[in-house]
């Protein structure tokens, strides 16, 4: 059985201990086979993630090598033999078994699903559960140890707007309980690592002044007016502007996070 962690540094461990390979073609071409577990990945699709365009001649000889030195670390002689390893070979390519809960990011996935099933379903307190165990599973970007070239790149593009989604649900989750002061923190963190995300910013809002803190949840419209005019030449959105007049007139609900965008 193999354990796969995916969501930040790479690592793979089997039963007998940590197989992750050490040289970095090998460790790109287990990234890619993980990425797109359980689908075959043909040989011209691996080679064009390891050398963008500019193979040499002995590629795919390459890549056959690569791939026998990854199916010794991950399966036994025996599993070799009988082809019940986890590496799969093809007539145009290979494929990587990976059974359920084995990889971090399918379990990522299973419970975002989950939470944003609890929370359409009325109960946020479960759903701020599932998705904080969701997040949990991230500690950095994904693959963030590996070299990446097209098709590993446009992964973890797509996982991390994943992540952000996540994120977006659990906070949304906790201001439904009830957890407006814990979350003004890390509303405000994410805030300023996205000046531009309308979400946080609006999120931000809502927290504040359900805190109490109007002036705070009006200089944080203010700003984030400013730097989209700035930056894009836009106004907030017209649900953001919405929130604004909520906060001037003491009405502001969990229910306005309907209003944002996203």
């Amino acid at each position: 059985m193999l354990k796969c962690r995916t969501l930040g540094l790479l690592e793979v461990t089997a039963g007998h201990g940590p197989v992750t390979p050490t040289a970095p073609k090998v460790r790109q071409v287990l990234a890619l086979l993980l990425a797109r577990r359980n689908t075959m990945v043909p040989v011209p699709a691996i080679i064009a993630e390891l050398w963008e365009g500019s193979p040499p001649r002995s590629a795919t000889a390459t890549v056959q090598t690569y791939v026998y030195q990854l199916r010794k670390l991950l399966q036994t002689d025996s599993e070799t033999a009988a082809g019940t390893g986890p590496v799969v070979t093809g007539a145009t390519g290979y494929l990587l078994r990976v059974a359920p809960g084995e990889c971090d990011a399918e379990r990522f996935e299973d419970l975002t699903e989950r939470g944003r099933a609890a929370l359409d379903e009325g109960d946020p307190r479960l759903a701020a559960d599932l998705l904080t165990d969701a997040l949990a599973l991230w500690s950095g970007p994904p693959f963030a140890d590996v070299a990446q070239g097209p098709f590993l790149q446009a992964y973890a593009m797509r996982m991390e707007e994943r992540h952000l989604h996540a994120m977006e649900l659990r906070i949304g989750a906790g201001l439904r309980v009830g957890r407006h002061r814990q979350l003004v923190g890390e509303l405000k963190e994410l805030a300023c690592v996205h000046p531009l995300h309308e979400w946080f910013h609006g999120s931000l809002i809502i927290a504040l002044q359900s805190c109490g803190r109007r002036s705070e949840a009006l200089q944080v419209y203010q700003r984030l007016r400013k730097v989209l005019r700035e930056e894009l030449g836009l106004d907030p959105s017209p649900g953001l502007q919405q929130i604004r007049q909520h906060v001037l007139t003491d009405r502001v609900t969990t229910a306005d996070l309907s209003l944002l965008p996203g």
